[in-house]
This record gives structure tokens, C-alpha cells and sequence, in this order.
């Protein structure tokens, strides 16, 4: 059963008459009155009274117009909702990032973005690592925020901002009142480190075998606020971007003297995939304009790994 089908049936039922509905459709007569008769075969009854070129519903004509008229509103239904959310315009784009990303990062994506392109919806989830590659990969979201280590080789994606890593310590701690820190000077210190499933895991991970040198955690947290707030209880010491949401009173942000301790954000999507018009006007909106996110003094390139 065809939908033009279905259209010719509603068309002949609603003018009673075949040469008639044959130019309502710009079809000739021999093609609608075959559609209808096979439409009929189908189905195992007429639907139709004939009276030469005349006709009317029947029992079952009436019966099986009913379906079909609201099968057709639920499809044009269906048509207008995927226009109205893949729309540049007027769509929806669904991203997931990481938990410690929405207190500043993301909120201001959405911002600057909607300035330009205020009906455009956004629909978001938050998550660990774990979480949000699972959005991502099952379809649930469009795009993800996390870090660049994330990206895998059916993904591409745009750097969106660089954070400088920093040793934090307690405030009471004998280190706090340094200006700089080398990492080895941390050696002995009850360090907090992080579970797989942080973002900044990876970053951390790479960076210290850049280092040749590597921290025994004390404890492992589940997420960067957590670390935090056991740095903050004195409990130990860590590395950590400076975002508004590790802000905590009772911690010291310590600049790193080794060079490349930085933790880089990334956009990224799979590439192997659809990508609505409202998904990509927003992965172009950030590749062009850098001053976003970004510092004035970076630039942003979209790269495939």
C-alpha cells in the first residue's frame, strides 16, 4: 500500500466523482480508477458504489477514510515537526557535556549563540565521561563538549577552549604561599586524583608521562567538584583547571612550571552521522567565530582524528 494511494482514495471520496478527482490530481482517469482498484485488492473489499463515472463510499469506504484521513494529519504532523526542529532557524540542538562545563562554558555558548539565532532550542545533557560518549553514540545528543584525548577516529571536532591546569592545595598548606610549583616538588604529598570516567582523566594521565613523572593517587574522585572539596578539607593536593565552578573558598591556585598543563575543550561530533541544519549552523557559528570562547589571541581549526 503506497501513500499516493491513499491520497487518490480521499481525493475520489471527497469529489464522488473519477473524472473529476483525476484532474483535482493531474492523473489520468485509467491511472487513479487502477490505484483505486488496486488499493481495493488490497484491502479484500470495494470501497466504492459505482454509478458509471459517479461514485460513492460504502460501508467500508467510509470505515477505512476515517484511518486514513488521520494517518495522513499524523504524517503531515510528523513532517512539520522534523522541519521545526532541524530548521536552522527554528530547530533543536541537542548537546551533552561534561557536569563541570555547565557552570560556565556551556551557558555561555548557548548565550552568545541564541543572540544571533534566538528561536533556535537547545536540548541538553550533562554527565561524566562515560555518560556523555554513550549521548553521543546511541544518537541522543548531536554533539558533545568534553576533552580532546575523547576523541575517537569516527569523530571530528573543534577546539573551543584551552584552560590553564593549576596545583591546587589548601590554603593552610606549606605550599600555598608559592608563586610557581614544579610537579616533583609534590612527591610525598597525599595527592586527589581522578576516576576514568572524568573527563580530565586523559589530560591529566598524558600529561604527567609527558613528564616522566607520575603521582600515586591517595584518593580517586568521581568528578572535579568532589576533588575540590577533599582538597579543600585538607585531605590532599591536585591538579585542576581554574573554571567558575572549582572556585571554592579555602583553595590555592598554584601556576605550573613545567610547560604543556593545559586541559583543551573540544566540540566534537561523529562524523559518521546525520547532522540536522540547526547542528551544523551551530559547529559553524563557533568555527568563525573564534572570540566566542576563545581568547582574541587564539585560533580555532577543525580537525578529524
Amino acid at each position: 500500500m503506497e501513500l499516493t494511494q491513499l491520497e487518490y482514495f480521499l481525493t475520489v471520496a471527497r469529489l464522488q466523482h473519477m473524472t473529476m478527482a483525476s484532474k483535482a490530481l493531474n492523473l489520468t482517469q485509467p491511472a487513479l480508477s487502477h490505484a483505486i482498484s488496486k488499493l481495493e485488492n488490497e484491502l479484500g473489499v470495494p470501497l466504492f458504489e459505482r454509478n458509471g463515472r459517479n461514485v460513492q463510499l460504502n460501508r467500508y469506504g467510509h470505515m477505512f477514510s476515517k484511518w486514513v484521513e488521520e494517518a495522513l494529519k499524523n504524517i503531515q504532523n510528523g513532517i512539520q515537526e522534523i522541519d521545526e526542529w532541524s530548521n536552522p532557524e527554528t530547530g533543536v540542538v541537542h548537546v551533552s557535556y561534561l557536569n563541570i562545563l555547565g557552570v560556565d562554558l556551556v551557558p555561555s555558548i548557548i548565550r552568545d549563540y541564541q543572540a544571533h539565532h534566538p528561536k533556535v532550542r537547545f536540548d541538553l545533557y550533562q554527565g561524566n565521561h562515560g555518560d556523555i560518549n554513550e549521548y553521543l553514540d546511541k544518537g541522543t545528543s548531536d554533539m558533545l563538549i568534553t576533552s580532546k584525548e575523547s576523541t575517537l577516529d569516527n569523530h571530528e571536532w573543534i577546539a573551543i577552549r584551552k584552560l590553564p591546569l593549576f596545583i591546587v592545595v589548601p590554603a593552610k598548606h606549606h605550599l600555598a604561599n608559592r608563586s610557581s610549583l614544579s610537579l616533583f616538588e609534590l612527591s610525598g604529598e597525599p595527592f586527589v586524583g581522578l576516576k576514568k570516567n572524568c573527563g580530565l582523566k586523559a589530560t591529566i594521565t598524558t600529561r604527567f608521562k609527558d613528564t616522566n613523572f607520575e603521582l600515586a593517587s591517595t584518593y580517586d574522585a568521581e568528578d572535579l567538584i568532589t576533588v575540590a572539596g577533599f582538597i579543600k578539607a585538607g585531605l590532599g593536593v591536585s591538579v585542576l583547571p581554574q573554571t567558575l565552578g572549582l572556585m571554592l573558598d579555602g583553595l590555592v591556585w598554584i601556576p605550573i612550571q613545567e610547560n604543556g598543563w593545559e586541559w583543551e575543550v573540544v566540540l566534537k561530533w561523529r562524523k559518521d552521522r546525520y547532522l540536522s541544519p540547526a547542528a551544523k549552523r551551530l559547529i559553524d557559528f563557533i568555527s568563525k567565530d573564534p572570540n566566542m570562547v576563545f581568547p582574541l589571541n587564539e585560533s580555532l581549526q577543525i580537525t578529524s582524528k
